[in-house]
């Protein structure tokens, strides 16, 4: 998603170069093209639901396709219009296209947070759990040589599994923990530092033993922070993606009746 701006900005700079219109002959075919891929987006979903296509190829690659068609189709379909409206149809279809584009971003955003990577499959709570508890034993022995990294952990722990009460608590929660999670792991990087140089002046390491022991060190805490930050937001990501999935449908409806509704006034008209 780092490139999408960079690849509006770049259809923005064709669309202002004045060698098309909306209705010219490569106008049309950008409107097309868009179009086309717009109605590729519903081959991922039939492809989950009809036994037929099943067979057809592993899903998360039929994953990729929608999302590459979801980013491609509103571009072509932007360069099409040249960033202006035209007419009422057009900017209905415009407004349509762009609520289900911004939707689809936001549903990719939260789908990376309940799977396992972008193209991985679904993760389960208990899974999640353990895959935490794992990552605790391998961190037993970093714990036992920094006990102030052992304290802000626990600490950290504490006030992402805290029961709370009251909507507004739970969502302040959920919005800060990432935040409360770097500074933890800032401190816990200053603190492994200075035992880990402690250490390595006592016992004689070599500066390149030093700096692979500190590193890995960090590597667990920064890891289980991460897994602990997951554990305690993955129930609410889970409700907010079926929330999202919920509006995303009628948005994709509206888009194609109002799609349908532009393309026959453009021939009528």
């Amino acid at each position: 998603m780092v490139g999408l701006p960079a690849l509006l900005i770049l259809a923005w700079a064709i669309a202002r170069t004045g060698a098309y219109t909306p209705g010219s002959d490569l106008g049309y075919l950008l409107g097309l093209t868009g179009g086309v891929m717009l109605l590729l987006l519903f081959l991922y979903p039939l492809r989950k639901h009809l036994k037929l296509l099943h067979s057809w190829g592993r899903t998360k690659y039929w994953f990729a396709l929608h999302m590459l068609f979801g980013i491609l189709g509103p571009v072509f379909i932007l360069m099409h219009s040249t960033f202006h409206v035209g007419s009422l149809n057009a900017g209905v279809a415009l407004t349509c296209m762009l609520l289900v584009a911004g939707s689809g971003v936001v549903g990719r955003f939260i789908y990376t947070r309940i799977h396992y990577g972008l193209y991985g499959e679904r993760a389960r709570f208990r899974e999640v759990q353990s895959q935490l508890a794992r990552q605790l034993e391998e961190l037993q022995s970093v714990l036992r040589r920094v006990p102030r990294t052992d304290t802000l952990l626990k600490s950290f722990e504490d006030f992402a599994f805290r029961s709370q009460t009251g909507l507004p608590r739970r969502t302040w929660r959920f919005l800060t923990l990432g935040v409360r999670a770097r500074w933890v792991h800032l401190r816990c990087m200053r603190e492994l530092q200075v035992v880990y140089a402690d250490e390595a002046l006592r016992m004689h390491w070599a500066r390149t033993e030093s700096q692979r022991r500190t590193s890995g060190a960090q590597s667990l805490v920064a890891t289980y922070l991460s897994s602990v930050q997951r554990v305690a937001q993955f129930t609410t990501w889970e409700r907010l993606f079926s929330w999202w999935h919920v509006l995303h449908v009628p948005l994709v409806y509206m888009l194609v009746l109002s799609a349908i509704a532009h393309v026959v006034a453009v021939h009528i008209y």
